[in-house]
């Protein structure tokens, strides 16, 4: 038998009015650029978020990658700070329609935590960890924003590769 040592960072959201938390969740059946707002996610070990196109074990996106290939699928869950999306409607696109959760392809669209500061290996709780209804979702990677991020509007992939680190998700 092996094992694997990490050391981890834990960040807990809940909703707090002051402290980190999540504003809203978004998912999508099909590959498309934006996801729908909905009430609640349910987050499967280990798969993703339930009934949303990149959940699964394997690879599901589908610029850089065949779906359900055998590569494992690191990025099941897509999480944003609503900071990023109001710093670039205010600097790169001001005057037009603000970005809005889940606009450009996020699940979890938080407030109060710069999650770009996150290393991978962080783990961030999500609600009530002490009754047993939360869920924890490990950082694997800062996301490169991706060329589909043009078809919201163009420019923007160039305006997400400008935001400061702890603005990108």
């Amino acid at each position: 038998m092996s094992t694997t040592t990490t050391t981890t960072t834990t960040t807990t959201l809940t909703g707090a009015p002051t402290g980190p938390r999540v504003l809203s969740v978004s998912k999508s059946p099909t590959h498309s650029i934006s996801k729908t707002p909905v009430p609640s996610i349910t987050l499967l070990p280990n798969h993703g978020v339930s009934g949303d196109c990149h959940a699964g074990k394997t690879t599901q996106h589908t610029t850089s990658t065949t779906p359900s290939s055998t590569a494992s699928n690191l990025r099941q869950i897509h999480l944003l700070p609503i900071e990023s999306l109001r710093h670039i409607s205010s600097t790169s696109f001001k005057g037009k329609q603000p970005l809005t959760p889940g606009g450009v392809g996020e699940n979890v669209t938080t407030e109060g935590i710069e999650l770009g500061n996150l290393p991978p290996g962080t783990e961030i709780h999500f609600g009530d960890q002490d009754g047993g209804n939360g869920a924890v979702v490990m950082i694997t990677e800062v996301r490169e924003p991706g060329p589909g991020l043009d078809k919201v509007r163009p420019g923007l992939r160039d305006a997400f590769r400008g935001v400061r680190r702890e603005l990108i998700w």
